[in-house]
């Protein structure tokens, strides 16, 4: 039965919230360099939504794959309301590049050359630095429709060159001759007897050997920054001795970089799958050129038809493309300031003489990642390593850190003689290769590694360490329930929570939700919710529980804090919780197809915060008549978190930490600096500061409230 309700397309609201990201490097409040750094993440976003998301809608447009969710028409629809929404956002960050970027990096002294004019006394240092560190490394290929086409690679930047014979007088055979060992017989009788006809070479620039960037010598208080590809450029002549450089322009492939693979294989054929399919990442079908949008057309129709390119799969983009090498752009103003971002904190109670095991054993403790140090949860670990009652380590891995101080931990774990498990997700996209070679790693350290379960991914983020007495005797076991990877890179970048416990019925479940991973049973979790397990039909319920709050003239109250909102079957559930009157208000960083501002979600306001650490945390509060229930964990409400993942949440039963979850929520509620409404046409609009109140900036007040209470 078609629903009454609407909701926003999942990949245009994605754009939507990239979009948000971009607008931060608007924002002169912040340091330069982290304006520029917005505008890196965007691009890098982009880049990897067009690997996946688009690549899988042209795979339905083509007819190669078949969806149950959109038919081949659709498909096609989507991909060009996605190039037309992507076209308009691209214009912006060329206006904000050009506009605001490169004038603040002028009146802080640095002059970002964008093309081949430089100053006088720069000239002669191009040319000796074109000459000594970059023409070794070029090779220009030919290109011509009737040859093989030579293979782009994925994410790589070429220089796309337009080039004529030079007129020679009496020198046909001479020229022809090298032309044809040029351009390798890639024109005809034509061009050496009075008309020219173009030749077309691709390059693919040597950033392997070279830096993106290259500083120039300073001049009086002024520091210089070139592209390597504007060097380039300018001396395109050394490269082409006997032709005329008309024009060049920059151009580069997206490739699909999903893997697709057997799902229901056993553990030992997924292994082998991945190996395999992972080194073809690289040479997966075009699903976009990017081309510099300045090309003149008969330029691109040549190179769309030389390369077989797709009409659809053509993005224009800026002069300079892969912005998202920005984050690398060096800051030759030492005076220029970075930002001061929290630095993690220590708690006095945990300093590395207490235990942790003695602390967790008297009341629950929770951590706010990157505001608290990660190393307390590395300290855990290395406390269970070295406790001689330890009897098993159990631990997830998702998403870790290269050289993970976790992974090494775990290790000496097992080589101490402690058991470990470690069920190892390998279907983690990109951290396949990762996840493999610290699985091995470990597997051969004597740890016990259970692999990805078949048509499932296992998001949950959990340790479990369990105990026994030296002589037989109960005693604390301990759990951690995480909304985040253990990773402690990310665990600086990423703001989410961590709850250890030795609570019995939690610790219980989470011994049940491991023999579940190992395929021991069937089980009963009367804690923790577990997506497919209890999950959906405990959600219903507490919503229920608000619904009915509001018919009876009480309040009804929702805060759902999470990455994504996409499922419709919760999100109608949230817009009858709606008519009803209860009042519900969404944090949610990213994909949003939730409708606000409708006659049935009247009641339902969306924020969106993006600010110096990423968003990560999933938090939910149920009012529930005055005694909330506040849970957190792994999982968003997507429909492949919900119906196609085991992931875990736990309530969080202690009042203290109960109420620091809500203190969170509410001072991202407040927030007046960071902070946008999302609106009914998925605009970004940001919050106003109401005149006599407070400056909020969410992540910023919630590390003094929090450095406030734990000292």
């Amino acid at each position: 039965m078609e629903s009454k309700y609407n909701y926003f397309k999942r990949d245009i609201s994605w754009l939507s919230f990239n979009y948000r990201v971009l607008l931060e490097a608007l924002d002169e409040r912040l340091p330069l360099y982290e304006r520029i750094n917005f505008i890196s993440i965007y691009s890098s976003n982009l880049e990897e939504f067009y690997k996946i998301r688009v690549a899988d809608h042209k795979a339905v447009a083509s007819g190669a794959t078949e969806s149950d969710e959109e038919t081949v028409q659709s498909a096609r629809e989507l991909v060009e309301e996605i190039n037309k929404e992507v076209t308009r956002q691209l214009d912006d960050r060329v206006r904000i590049y050009e506009q605001k970027i490169l004038p603040a990096l002028r009146k802080n002294h640095i002059i970002f050359y964008q093309d081949n004019h430089v100053e006088p006394f720069h000239q002669q240092f191009i040319k000796d630095f074109f000459r000594e560190e970059i023409f070794p490394y070029l090779q220009p290929v030919p290109v011509s429709k009737d040859k093989i086409v030579s293979f782009l690679r994925d994410n790589r930047l070429y220089l796309a060159i337009r080039v004529y014979p030079k007129k020679e007088e009496n020198k046909g055979e001479e020229t022809k001759e090298n032309i044809e060992k040029y351009a390798g017989e890639c024109i005809n009788e034509r061009n050496v007897t009075g008309f020219r006809q173009p030749l077309y070479f691709v390059m693919k620039q040597p950033y392997a050997k070279v830096p993106r960037f290259i500083e120039l010598p300073s001049r009086e208080k002024n520091h210089y920054l070139m592209f390597t590809e504007d060097i380039i450029k300018a001396n395109l002549n050394l490269i082409f001795p006997g032709y005329d450089v008309d024009s060049s322009y920059c151009i580069k492939i997206s490739r699909d970089a999903d893997i697709l693979i057997d799902d229901s294989a056993s553990s030992a054929d997924l292994v082998a799958q991945l190996k395999k399919k992972v080194k073809k990442r690289k040479i997966g079908d075009v699903c976009r050129f990017v081309y510099d949008r300045a090309m003149p057309s008969e330029f691109l129709d040549f190179l769309v038809d030389a390369f077989r390119i797709q009409r659809d799969e053509l993005v224009p983009g800026d002069k300079h493309l892969n912005l998202e090498d920005l984050r690398h752009l060096p800051n030759p103003n030492k005076s220029l300031h970075s930002l001061e971002k929290p630095k993690p904190m220590k708690l006095t109670v945990l300093d590395e003489k207490e235990s942790i095991f003695n602390y967790v054993a008297k009341k629950d403790l929770l951590l706010y990642y990157p505001y608290h140090s990660f190393e307390h949860f590395i300290h855990f670990l290395y406390e269970a390593v070295h406790n001689p009652e330890t009897r098993e380590i159990m631990v997830t891995q998702y998403r870790v850190a290269e050289n993970s101080a976790v992974i090494n931990t775990l290790i000496a774990a097992a080589q101490n003689g402690k058991k470990v498990t470690v069920f190892v997700e390998l279907k983690a996209r990109f951290d396949e290769e990762n996840n493999l070679a610290t699985a091995e790693m470990m597997q051969a350290a004597g740890i016990k590694i259970i692999y990805s379960i078949p048509g499932l991914k296992v998001h949950a983020k959990v340790a479990l360490i369990r105990r026994r007495g030296l002589n037989g005797e109960k005693i604390p076991s301990y759990a951690y329930i995480s909304t985040g990877n253990f990773n402690e890179k990310t665990a600086t970048l990423y703001a989410d929570c961590g709850l250890f416990t030795c609570r019995k019925e939690i610790v219980a479940d989470l011994y049940n939700l491991f023999r579940t991973l190992q395929g021991k049973e069937d089980p009963k979790f009367t804690t923790l919710l577990v997506a497919r397990f209890n999950l959906i039909p405990e959600l219903n319920r507490l919503i229920d529980r608000e619904i009915s709050l509001a018919d009876e003239g009480k309040q009804g109250r929702i805060i759902l804090k999470m990455n994504a909102l996409q499922d419709p079957a919760m999100i109608d559930r949230l817009y009858e919780a709606s008519e009803h009157g209860v009042q519900i208000d969404l944090i949610v960083r990213g994909i949003c197809c939730l409708i606000p501002g409708q006659s049935y979600s009247r009641n339902i306001r969306v924020t969106r915060i993006v600010d110096s650490f990423l968003e990560h945390a999933r938090i939910w509060y149920f009012g529930n008549d005055g005694s909330p229930k506040v849970f957190m964990g792994s999982p968003d409400w997507m429909r492949r978190n919900l119906y196609r993942r085991i992931e875990a949440i736990t309530p969080v039963l202690a009042p203290d930490l109960r109420d620091s979850l809500i203190e969170m929520l509410d001072i991202q509620l407040a927030d007046n600096q960071k902070a946008c409404w999302v609106d009914d046409k998925l605009q970004n609009i940001f919050k106003k500061r109401t005149p006599g109140t407070p400056a909020v900036r969410a992540q910023y007040t919630f590390y003094d409230w929090l450095n406030k209470k734990d000292n």
